[in-house]
């Protein structure tokens, strides 16, 4: 994970409420994917397996932060279980959960989902 001053600088415009927001989820994605490379790309916080490909190919996920609320994409987010159907999104792979509130946020399901796209192996892909 890239040093606090680092996720400082990134977060200085963020407002209060979207900011912890952004550092719950680096919690839950050092929890459950502690060997994740973290990089500032495409003005967001990506997350993947640096063994096993780049940013792309072995992505996890991407924290997004939007005006007024966060993104959680995950950019193979097609081939995750998603059994509450909390991802959306129309592209060909990548889906995304929008979270505007630190209180209402699922938290656990949120997990599941990071936990998923970190065991996945897009190497797996058929088409």
């Amino acid at each position: 994970m890239l040093p606090f001053h680092h996720i400082e600088t990134f977060l200085q415009r963020t407002p209060l409420n979207l900011q912890e927001i952004v550092l719950e989820l680096r919690n839950i994605i050092a929890s459950v994917a502690p060997d994740a490379a973290e990089v500032v790309r495409w003005g967001g916080l990506s997350y993947f397996h640096e063994g096993r490909g780049g940013i792309v190919s072995a992505g996890i996920c991407q924290i997004e932060i939007r005006k007024d609320h966060v993104y959680l994409a995950f950019i193979h987010g097609a081939f995750l279980p998603d059994p509450r159907k909390l991802l959306g999104g129309t592209q060909k792979y990548k889906r995304f959960i929008g979270i505007d509130s630190y209180d209402n946020a699922q938290w656990d399901d949120l997990k599941e989902l990071v936990s998923s796209a970190s065991k996945f192996d897009p190497r797996s892909i058929k088409e």
